[in-house]
């Protein structure tokens, strides 16, 4: 079986196409976010309506809030809706402000809206520090 390592874990774990998704996620949140590594989790286990769950990554704010929900697919994965009600379902119990979805081909971030009171698609990714600004 090949490994492959997940600094978030500190461990090697079992290489799939969804692992390299999540792996490279990792890799831009921090080196283009600016996301500290030491405030992302890999592999979050929740409970939701007595279900366990896990979220693949979860990043915190500096008073270790969640913040940010990425999901991560494999690349033969495609991003539908099917997969966005997923991740809201997730942040029934988590409360992000922003969501990513990606499956290492397509991305696409969501940002609460205060005034919609519901989630908009955005044109872009802000940095770490513009999220927490936001």
């Amino acid at each position: 079986m090949e490994e492959i390592y997940d600094p978030l874990r500190r461990k090697n774990v079992r290489r799939t196409p969804e692992e390299e998704v999540r792996q490279a996620a990792i890799r831009y949140l921090e080196e283009n976010l600016g996301v500290p590594r030491q405030l992302m989790v890999s592999e979050h286990a929740f409970t939701f309506n007595g279900l366990q769950y896990r979220a693949d990554i979860l990043v915190y704010d500096r008073e270790l809030r969640p913040l940010l929900l990425v999901e991560c697919k494999a690349p033969s994965v495609h991003l539908d809706e099917a997969i966005l009600e997923q991740v809201l379902r997730y942040n029934r119990v988590l409360q992000v402000r922003y969501i990513l979805l990606t499956n290492g081909k397509s991305s696409y971030f969501c940002a609460w809206d205060d005034a919609l009171g519901n989630y908009r698609f955005a044109e872009s990714v802000p940095t770490y520090e513009q999220m927490l600004q936001q």
